[in-house]
C-alpha cells in the first residue's frame, strides 16, 4: 500500500521522473541526489502532498506498533520463558524462589540503554505531552529505537508496565519527522504527531476508534482544530489496517463470554462501581508519584536502580505472578471468571506497587495496560462480592471486571470516550455499552472532583506546568520575578512635599513610584493619578506630603514568584508595575517589575528556546 501511494505521489503533475534514467544511475550518490530532489519537489507541492501524509504516517505507525509488539514477544520468549526453562522455575516448589533473577537480568540489560539514552527510562508520556502541546512538537528520531528496546526488555523480563505510552511516542515521532522534513508549521507538526499517535494506538489494540479518541482526549487534551480530525481518523484507520495485514484481524481478548445485563436494578451496581473506580484511580495517581519520589530519593546509583526495582517486582511475582509484565493473560482469566475472589483486592494493590517499582526505578513503559489490569481486578472483586450479596439480580463477575477495566482507565486518564470505545472494540460486545458508559462517566467525574490532574499530567503540575493553560502561561511560569525585575528602583520618601514631588517627576520617566519610610521599608505606592486633583493647588505644595495622597494598600510580588503570577496581579488592578519585596520581609523593597520587563523576559526566553531547538535539530542531522 505504501509503495503504491509513493508511486502515485511521484506521478503527480510536476513530479514525474524518468524511472529508466534512475535505474541506469542507481549508485549511492545518485540515489542520495534523487532523494533530495524528490523531497524538494514534494516541498514545492506541499498542499497536495499533505493529503497523503496521514495515510503514509498511519501505515508507518501501524508498522512500528507491529514491530514493537513482536520485539516484546521476542524478548519475553528469551528472557522470561527461556529463563524460566533454563532455571527450571515452576509454578510451585523451591525453584520458584529463582523468579526474581529474570527481571533483574532485564534491569541489567537496561544499563547501557539508560546510560546512552537517559530519556528512555521511566514513564515518559507526560514529557511527550509537554513537547507536543508546549514545545512545538520537535521529537528526536533517535529515541525511537531506544524506547522500543528499553520497553521490550522491561516487559519481556517481567517488569510491570505497558506498551501503549511508548507506542504513542513512537508514532508521534514518526509524524514529527515528516513535519521536520517538509518544514511544516507548528500547527501542522502537531497535527502529524497526532496522526502518528492515533495510528500507533489504533494498531496496538486493533481499535481505530479508540486510537482517535486517545489522541484527542489524552494527547491533544481536547484542544484541536476541526480540520485535523479527518486526518487523525484516516491515520488511525491506515495504521490499524497495516497492523491487521501483518498480524491478522482479531480482537485483543478473543475468548471472552457473551455478557448482557439481565436486570435494570443492576445499573445501580454499575454506578456504585463507578464511584469505586473513581476513588481508586485518585489513590493510584497519588501513590504512583509518591512511590516514584521515594525511589528517586534512595541513594543507589541510577543505573542500578532498574535491576533493584524490577527485582522487587520479581519477589512479589513469586506469590502473585499476575502482577508481572502487562498482565494480559491474567486479565483474560479475570474476564472469563477463572480468576475470582477476595484475593483480587490484594492483587489490585500489588499491581499498583509493582508498576510504581518498575517505572519509578527506571524501567521503561506506560501505565495504560497496568490501569486496565487494575480496573479488571477491582471490577472482578466487586462482582464476586455482589454475586454473594445479590445472586438473583447480578451478572457474572467477569462482566463487572470488564466494566471496571473501562471505568478505571477512564478515571485515571480522564478520558471516558477512549475507554468506552476501547472496551467496545476489544470485545465487540455492544450489549454492555450502557453499563460501561455509566461507570466511565461516574468514575471520571469523581476522579476529577478529588484530583484535577491525570496520571499523565500530575508530575507536570507538580513542576508548575499546566498543559491546559497553553504555551504562553507555562513559559511565564518558568521565569522568576528576580530574573526580570529592575533592581534599585526609584523611590519617594513618605515625607516628601508635593512641591518636591513635582520637581522629582520632571526628571523621571516613570509614572508611579514605591513610597518608603526613613528606614527604606515600603509603605505605599504613589502614581500620577493620586495627585491629579490637587496638582494646581499652589497653596498646598508645602503642606501636603507623599504619605497624604499615596495608595497605602500596595499589591506586591516576591522574588520567588513567577511572571505569570505577577502578570495576573497587574491585570487585576490594571497597573503598569509592581514593587518587588523580599520573600522573608514583605516590606523590604528589592526591585520593581513592569509590564515591559515581563514582555522583554518572555521574548528572550522564546528566542533562547528557539536557538536550543535549532541546535538539537542540527545535532540530529
Amino acid at each position: 500500500m505504501l509503495a503504491f501511494l509513493l508511486v502515485k505521489i511521484i506521478s503527480l503533475p510536476g513530479l514525474s521522473l524518468s524511472f529508466s534514467r534512475v535505474a541506469c544511475n542507481m549508485s549511492k550518490s545518485a540515489f542520495h541526489n534523487l532523494s533530495l530532489s524528490l523531497i524538494e519537489r514534494l516541498r514545492s507541492k506541499k498542499n497536495t502532498f499533505l493529503i497523503f501524509l496521514p495515510i503514509i504516517i498511519g501505515v508507518l505507525g501501524g508498522l512500528g506498533s507491529f514491530i514493537f509488539r513482536e520485539a516484546i514477544e521476542f524478548v519475553q520468549s528469551i528472557i522470561f520463558h527461556g529463563g524460566s526453562t533454563l532455571l527450571n522455575i515452576a509454578e510451585e516448589g523451591s525453584t520458584r524462589l529463582l523468579l526474581p533473577i529474570l527481571p533483574i537480568v532485564g534491569g541489567i540489560l537496561l544499563i547501557p540503554i539508560i546510560y546512552f539514552f537517559p530519556n528512555s527510562k521511566g514513564y515518559r508520556l507526560p514529557y511527550f505531552l509537554e513537547k507536543v502541546n508546549l514545545r512545538g512538537g520537535y521529537l528526536k528520531r533517535r529515541e525511537i529505537a531506544s524506547t522500543l528496546l528499553a520497553t521490550a526488555i522491561t516487559i519481556g523480563s517481567g517488569g510491570s508496565s505497558g506498551r501503549e505510552g511508548p507506542v504513542a511516542k513512537i508514532g508521534g515521532t514518526i509524524g514529527s519527522a515528516f513535519a521536520n522534513i517538509f518544514s511544516l508549521s507548528a500547527a501542522q507538526t502537531k497535527n502529524l504527531i497526532a496522526c502518528g499517535v492515533a495510528a500507533g494506538i489504533g494498531a496496538a489494540f486493533n481499535a481505530p476508534i479508540a486510537g482517535v479518541f486517545f489522541t484527542l482526549e489524552v494527547v491533544l487534551l481536547n484542544n484541536f482544530e476541526a480540520g485535523s480530525f479527518t486526518s487523525i481518523v484516516i491515520a488511525s484507520g491506515a495504521g490499524t489496517l497495516a497492523s491487521r495485514a501483518l498480524a491478522g484481524n482479531s480482537p485483543e481478548f478473543v475468548n471472552i463470554p457473551h455478557y448482557a445485563v439481565h436486570n435494570n436494578l443492576d445499573y445501580l451496581l454499575y454506578a456504585i462501581l463507578g464511584v469505586l473506580v473513581g476513588l481508586f484511580a485518585v489513590f493510584f495517581i497519588k501513590f504512583f508519584y509518591k512511590a516514584t519520589d521515594i525511589i528517586k530519593s534512595i541513594k543507589i546509583h541510577p543505573l542500578i536502580k532498574p535491576a533493584v526495582g524490577m527485582g522487587l517486582v520479581g519477589v512479589i511475582g513469586i506469590k502473585y505472578p499476575e502482577v508481572l509484565s502487562n498482565g494480559h493473560e491474567s486479565m483474560e482469566m479475570i474476564l472469563n471468571n477463572q480468576l475470582i475472589g477476595p484475593g483480587l483486592i490484594i492483587i489490585v494493590f500489588l499491581k499498583m506497587l509493582a508498576t510504581s517499582l518498575t517505572l519509578g526505578s527506571g524501567g521503561s513503559g506506560g501505565v495504560f495496560a497496568p490501569s486496565m489490569f487494575i480496573g479488571a481486578a477491582l471490577g472482578g472483586a466487586f462482582g464476586w462480592l455482589v454475586n454473594i450479596l445479590f445472586p438473583e439480580i447480578t451478572a457474572p463477575a467477569g462482566l463487572y471486571a470488564l466494566v471496571g477495566m473501562a471505568g478505571f482507565l477512564a478515571a485515571v486518564t480522564h478520558a471516558p470516550m477512549t475507554a468506552i470505545f476501547l472496551l467496545f472494540e476489544l470485545t465487540g460486545e455492544y450489549s454492555i455499552i450502557i453499563p460501561i458508559m455509566f461507570t466511565c462517566v461516574i468514575g471520571t467525574a469523581l476522579a476529577r472532583k478529588f484530583e484535577k490532574e491525570t496520571i499523565d499530567t500530575y508530575c507536570l503540575a507538580q513542576n508548575g506546568i499546566n498543559l491546559h493553560a497553553g504555551k504562553e502561561v507555562n513559559l511565564l511560569k518558568t521565569i522568576k520575578v528576580k530574573e526580570s525585575m529592575t533592581k534599585k528602583p526609584e523611590t519617594i520618601p513618605e515625607n516628601m512635599t508635593l512641591k518636591n514631588i513635582f520637581k522629582y517627576l520632571s526628571k523621571s520617566r516613570h509614572l508611579s513610584f514605591p513610597m518608603v519610610d526613613e528606614s527604606g521599608l515600603l509603605t505605599g505606592i504613589l502614581s500620577i493619578q493620586d495627585f491629579r486633583e490637587i496638582a494646581y493647588e499652589k497653596d498646598l505644595e508645602d503642606i501636603i506630603i507623599a504619605k497624604d495622597i499615596a495608595t497605602l494598600d500596595v499589591i506586591t510580588v516576591t522574588t520567588a514568584d513567577n511572571l505569570n503570577t505577577a502578570l495576573m496581579k497587574i491585570g487585576d488592578r490594571n497597573i503598569d508595575q509592581l514593587p518587588v519585596v523580599s520573600s522573608k520581609n514583605p516590606r523590604k523593597l528589592v526591585g520593581i517589575l513592569s509590564r515591559r520587563d515581563i514582555l522583554s523576559s518572555y521574548n528572550k526566553e522564546i528566542e533562547k528556546r528557539l536557538i536550543e531547538e535549532q541546535k538539537e535539530e542540527m545535532f540530529v542531522h
